[in-house]
C-alpha cells in the first residue's frame, strides 16, 4: 500500500494525522459498507472505515477522539482526501497549476 497517496493533515486544534489513498476498490467499498440497508450514509459505519482503512498515523478509534469537533473535522478531511474533493491540496503540491495556467497549450 505504501504505493499509494499519502498526506498530512493538521486540524484547527493542532493535531496531526496522515492519510493515506487506500485504492479506488477500497473507497467503493469503504461507501458500500458505510450505508445501511435503504443506501442512507451512516456516520458511525463511515467513521470506523475511514479510521481503519483511511488515517494510517495515528491509529484511532471513534472513541479516541476528546469532542466531536475535532473527529467530524478529521473524518470530512479524510473523506475529501479519498473522494477527489480535496482540490485545495492539488493546487498547493502544485500538481495541476500547469494545466489550469496553460489551459491554451494543450489545445
Amino acid at each position: 500500500m505504501s504505493a499509494f497517496k499519502q498526506k498530512n493533515f493538521t486540524s484547527e486544534a493542532g493535531n496531526t494525522y496522515v492519510f493515506q489513498h487506500p485504492g479506488v476498490r477500497m473507497v467503493s467499498k469503504i461507501n458500500d459498507a458505510s450505508k445501511n440497508k435503504h443506501g442512507v450514509m451512516m456516520e458511525e459505519r463511515l467513521s470506523e472505515e475511514i479510521l481503519k482503512h483511511v488515517i494510517v498515523q495515528p491509529k484511532m478509534k471513534i472513541d479516541d477522539f476528546g469532542d466531536y469537533q475535532e473527529y467530524q473535522e478529521t473524518i470530512n478531511a479524510a473523506y475529501a482526501f479519498i473522494s477527489g474533493q480535496d482540490k485545495d491540496d492539488d493546487k498547493q503540491a502544485g500538481d495541476h497549476d500547469d494545466r489550469q495556467e496553460g489551459s491554451g497549450a494543450e489545445s
